[in-house]
């Protein structure tokens, strides 16, 4: 009789093109057990991928790259690079026009611009709402997404332009399909906030007065990843459905044997 060894996780590695990359294995489910390691993953975009960060990425077994990018995201950061065998498909979470002259402005505004559109918390309630729709009205690419990890996409990696909000939000969904407790859902998603995993601000003005303090301090939330927004997803699907059983098999129109299949996938066994 052999003895099972544990399952060990797999050491993070610090890539230098690719920020906020993380196996999410390791989470704990309601039911007791945990998510396996080497199985879903989340980073940002891979467009700036050095040749080591491929090199790392392809030791991944990758099935499935989904990128929650739009066009413009796409047009100013550059396509993925290339992993040998990998299916890359593309589900855009938000329209290519929606936003797109408020993102301008963020990049190229100048204080008083910044402080018209982002103060007195507008930005962040920019943010909640942005969280409340896709949850609300992106019900088909998440139901997309499930089945597709139901199915044969695992391994998978999932990313949108910083790995925080569209990524953040599908991983979120994924982990509420098999059970993952809501607070290990949070924890998971706050360390984007870590300072080597943050999205690095891209702006036209890099001189000290487009990047001063009172500019970075307007523009922080946009970039954080703040509870808060999450739990207006958490919330809205509660709203609008009642509860994550009713989102999930009405919503996204995941029978309980994908949600079966889902688990034994993306679960340790019990």
């Amino acid at each position: 009789m052999t003895q099972q060894l544990p399952q060990i996780p797999s050491t993070e590695p610090e890539l230098s093109g690719v920020r906020n990359f993380r196996d999410v294995g390791g989470l704990p489910t309601v039911d007791g057990r945990r998510v396996r390691y080497g199985r879903l993953f989340r980073s940002g975009h891979l467009a700036h991928a050095t040749e080591s960060d491929t090199a790392f990425l392809s030791t991944l077994a990758l099935h499935t790259i989904f990128d929650f990018r739009n066009a413009a995201d796409q047009k100013l950061e550059g396509p993925d690079v290339e992993l040998p065998g990998v299916r890359n498909v593309n589900l855009p979470l938000t329209d290519p026009a929606d936003g797109a002259q408020f993102w301008k402005m963020v990049r190229e505004g100048d204080l008083d611009q910044l402080k018209s559109i982002l103060a007195d918390g507008k930005a962040a309630a920019r943010m909640s709402a942005s969280y409340r729709t896709i949850i609300k009205h992106r019900t088909a690419e998440h139901s997309r997404v499930l089945h597709a990890l139901a199915e044969d996409s695992v391994p998978a990696l999932m990313h949108c332009a910083a790995g925080k909000d569209r990524a953040g939000i599908s991983i979120a969904v994924s982990l509420l399909a098999v059970g993952v407790e809501r607070e290990a859902i949070e924890a998971d998603y706050l360390k984007s906030n870590d300072p080597h995993r943050r999205y690095l601000v891209r702006r036209s003005d890099n001189s000290p007065a487009g990047m001063s303090p009172e500019v970075m301090e307007l523009l922080s939330p946009l970039f954080d990843a703040r509870a808060e927004y999450l739990a207006a997803a958490f919330e809205t699907i509660e709203e609008t459905w009642g509860t994550t059983e009713r989102y999930l098999a009405e919503g996204l129109k995941i029978a309980p044997e994908t949600r079966e299949r889902l688990r034994e996938r993306l679960v340790d066994e019990a």
